[in-house]
């Protein structure tokens, strides 16, 4: 036992030596991932994007639909931009990117308001930006419903109704709306939360499958091989401790800026945001060995590693619900670890369920962990028989 944990001591320390020696490690495990952070969760800082430009075609021009305008203006997500005199004018400034929305008052709306007759009020927006289109959407829903209900409270006042019988008469259902563990609606929280683990899990695979595969590359497979004994066990964990405990503190640190210091909405103990890292960081690793195990080629594994992980974004769920997915397509996203930590997250830390609730993903990620016992026969002979290929 002393000499198997003496020989991965000495093998630790030469991947120290060869991940400060190379400066892909040093990008890949250090500086881009901070970045990455970093870059997600300022770019949406204020947690919803503001003073979108909006235009405005109004050809009725009255009192009224100014005072709609303003209405509009006022909203924190929109802004009034510009005036248009025509909607093929505003049509070609939402086309060249100049407004996302615009809102079509014609003729006659505000005569046809006053005496009830319903005018039609159009609104145009874009939605090449899903989020600047749904905000925007209900910026100017919610504005024409206003214009509609003002008048509708001077008409009432004029006859004598009090102000219950108006507020029962325009709102006869009162909603009371609570946005679960996010009444803020941050739209930091629901992003940056699967994009940053994902990206880390996107790195994680790529380092884990070329730091087998430069072994081969610059010729130090037998070197590595030697140093644990001829134990392909023993090779594997002294080449990845030390890169574990370096993802690790990255994601460890993830976890307290964004749950720390942005004081996102985490409903779980600190035992969970210990748990979570080391299985997602543990699965990474495993699922990159295994890849390089099935393919043993520096660059196809790589190829399959970064494939793999960028379509873990679509499959985990965040953007699109997977029981909303074609059946084989949800039965894919099984494959994925980014899913099944996103599971994860929000079950036990954005919701604060229990750890029994998310065991079929807890159990996922521990396959993927024992994942390289299938090929570790086929890396050591990879290592001691394959002629690296550029």
């Amino acid at each position: 036992m002393t000499e198997v944990l003496r020989r991965i001591y000495r093998l630790s320390l030469r991947e120290c030596g060869m991940m400060t020696k190379t400066y892909i490690y040093l990008f890949c495990m250090f500086v881009f991932p901070v970045l990455s952070i970093f870059f997600f969760t300022s770019i949406m800082e204020s947690g919803l994007p503001m003073e979108m430009p909006v235009g405005i075609v109004d050809q009725d021009n009255t009192t009224t639909t100014r005072s709609l305008i303003r209405r509009l203006d006022g909203f924190q997500t929109s802004r009034v931009v510009a005036h248009y005199p025509s909607v093929d004018e505003a049509r070609r400034a939402i086309q060249r990117n100049e407004i996302y929305a615009f809102v079509h008052f014609p003729k006659g709306t505000t005569s046809e308001l006053l005496s009830a007759r319903r005018p039609k009020i159009a609104y145009y927006y874009s939605n090449t930006s899903l989020s600047a289109g749904a905000l925007l959407m209900r910026d100017m829903k919610t504005m024409t419903l206003l214009g509609n209900a003002a008048v509708g409270q001077a008409k009432l006042r004029t006859r004598g109704a009090t102000d219950s019988q108006v507020r029962a008469f325009l709102q006869p259902i009162a909603l009371d709306l609570h946005t679960i563990n996010n009444p803020w609606t941050n739209y930091n929280v629901y992003i940056s939360t699967f994009i940053i683990p994902g990206v880390l899990l996107l790195f994680i695979f790529l380092i884990s499958a070329y730091s087998i595969g430069t072994e081969l590359k610059f010729d130090n497979a037998h070197d590595w091989i030697d140093k644990a004994g001829g134990n392909i066990y023993i090779a594997l964990i002294g080449k990845f401790l030390p890169q574990a405990l370096s993802w690790l503190s990255i994601f460890y640190a993830y976890s307290w800026f964004v749950y720390g210091h942005l004081e996102f909405p985490h409903n779980c103990g600190i035992g969970m945001l210990l748990l979570l890292p080391l299985i997602t960081v543990l699965a990474g690793q495993a699922f990159g060995i295994f890849v390089f195990g099935l393919t043993p080629s520096l660059r196809m594994s790589m190829s399959i590693c970064s494939l793999w992980a960028v379509l873990s974004f679509s499959t985990c769920g965040a953007a699109f619900p997977v029981f909303a997915m074609d059946a084989p397509i949800e039965a894919l996203a099984t494959l994925f670890p980014l899913r099944h930590y996103y599971m994860i997250y929000q079950m036990c830390i954005f919701n604060g369920y229990q750890l029994h609730i998310a065991w079929f993903h807890f159990m996922a990620l521990g396959i993927f962990i024992c994942l390289p016992f299938f090929v570790t026969r086929n890396i050591k002979k990879a290592m001691l028989e394959y002629v690296y290929i550029p």
